[in-house]
């Protein structure tokens, strides 16, 4: 649960990091290198080359410090007995590793792995540690480095000591497989792929077909003494009943926050794109036929019953995605900034970005029309319960301009990102429309890995002249 630090939005630095009090200065707001836990020279050597390419030198700034942000603060790197690479991750300011996030945190770095070596055993260690996670326990979300317990083991769940948090999420199960297979597609490598690799997909099968809830609500429920509406589930932990259509429950969003409807769309659509991406994996590199014939035969059952269950006819919009549905034609029509999201669909290769239902929903979710998009005199952007009013988070406009194809709106989410950052040089995980000053988790390494992914893509796809023309000091 990522909201622990954030009761009150107090102006806070990480770890051996000074606050920039002038921006003008522009001084690096990373740790002293002998602070520093993993060390890139391919990483390095990219800061240094995207620096020289950018002429707005708090731009460059920005970049610099939170591209090896993960890198820097979060990765805890060693060898197993057998020399084999395992990596630990943390989320930044909560020492634990999230499946989801580590995922997402390590992923602008697989581009870099063949230039160097000890990065590419720091990402294969991330992706089969994940794998042995998911077999310790695939309804968990995050887990601790070893069997230390934690704040969270009084749920009342199935809870186990190496598990920090139990909250079924299905993009749990699919960042694991984004990354390995975007991995294994640019490094070659099949080292990977080994038994707990085959464990860890047999158990997202099986966690998968659990949660389509044909044979009832399977084994899996969750409740937590809280005061929190969104952090426990209702109906002794089993959460809003579903009709079993063939689309997967996924009882938490990627917000950590209960789902509503527990069909979460953005999740399934994200689950369809990972179960084929693995099937090809099985195929090609373990031969397993019969299990990559499975794998396609729920993604496939799943396409089939996104297509007929949801979409919904908005007044406005037309034909756009529901955020979630229940099977019994009830839709919950609004967007969560983080991802997997409704925007964040086409970033992630879940939908075609010319897909004309996305474009509807995406005009909708950026609109007043979504109860998380708040506007404010600082920005403009997506929130949603995990924070709540008027908080909007900069993964939001990262999305936005990800799946933007407008010179002019690509450039407002930079100038955006650029000016709410609160002189800090980082990204946050929210902040208040009106006072960006005002803001949630100072550390927070997946939005500030994230900025930096989407610079370096920018400039891959020719957008350099438009950063270039950016005039913010």
């Amino acid at each position: 649960m990522k909201y622990r630090l954030i009761a009150t939005t107090v102006l806070t630095v990480m770890p051996a990091l000074g606050l920039c009090i002038s921006a003008q200065d522009y001084v690096s707001q990373r740790p002293a290198e002998q602070d520093r836990l993993f060390r890139s020279e391919a990483v390095e050597e990219k800061i240094i080359e995207v620096r020289q390419l950018l002429t707005n030198p708090r731009l460059a700034w920005m970049f610099a410090n939170c591209f090896p942000n993960t890198l820097d603060t979060t990765v805890h790197f060693r060898e197993n007995e057998d020399g084999s690479p395992d990596t630990f991750v943390y989320t930044g300011d909560i020492h634990a590793m999230w499946l989801r996030d580590s995922g997402a945190q390590v992923w602008p770095y697989v581009q870099l792995a063949n230039e160097d070596e000890h990065l590419r055993e720091m990402i294969a260690g991330v992706i089969t540690r994940q794998f042995k996670l998911i077999n310790i326990d695939p309804y968990a979300n995050a887990f601790n480095d070893g069997p230390t317990g934690g704040e969270w083991m009084s749920d009342i769940t199935e809870m186990n000591p190496n598990v920090h948090e139990r909250k079924w999420e299905i993009d749990s199960h699919c960042y694991p497989i984004r990354l390995a297979y975007h991995y294994w597609k640019t490094t070659g490598d099949e080292s990977v792929f080994g038994k707990d690799w085959l464990d860890a997909i047999r158990n997202t099968v099986k966690t998968f077909r659990e949660q389509q809830r044909k044979d009832g609500p399977g084994p899996y429920s969750f409740m937590r003494e809280t005061a929190r509406q969104l952090d426990t589930k209702c109906c002794n932990g089993y959460g809003n009943p579903v009709n079993p259509v063939g689309l997967i429950v996924s009882s938490f969003r990627p917000s950590d926050d209960a789902t509503t409807f527990d069909f979460l769309v953005p999740s399934n659509f994200f689950a369809v794109t990972s179960l084929r991406k693995a099937a090809e994996i099985l195929e090609k590199v373990n031969h397993e036929k019969a299990l990559a014939k499975e794998c396609r035969a729920l993604a496939a059952e799943v396409e089939k019953a996104l297509k007929e269950y949801a979409i919904v006819e908005h007044p406005k919009y037309g034909r756009i995605y529901a955020f979630e549905v229940d099977g019994f034609g009830n839709a919950y029509l609004m967007d969560d900034s983080n991802a997997p999201s409704l925007l964040s669909m086409a970033y992630l290769g879940d939908v075609d970005i010319d897909d004309p239902v996305y474009q509807n929903t995406r005009r909708f979710v950026w609109s007043e029309d979504n109860p998380y998009f708040f506007k404010g005199t600082a920005a403009e952007g997506i929130g949603g319960p995990h924070i709540g009013y008027d908080m909007i988070w900069p993964m939001s406009i990262m999305m936005k301009a990800f799946t933007s194809r407008d010179d002019a709106e690509i450039k407002w989410c930079i100038e955006t990102l650029m000016t709410t950052d609160a002189g800090t040089g980082f990204m946050h995980e929210s902040f208040h429309k009106d006072n960006p000053e005002k803001f949630t988790r100072a550390w927070f390494a997946w939005q500030n890995t994230l900025f930096g992914e989407l610079i370096i893509r920018l400039i891959d796809d020719g957008k350099l002249d438009l950063l270039n023309s950016i005039d913010i000091r």
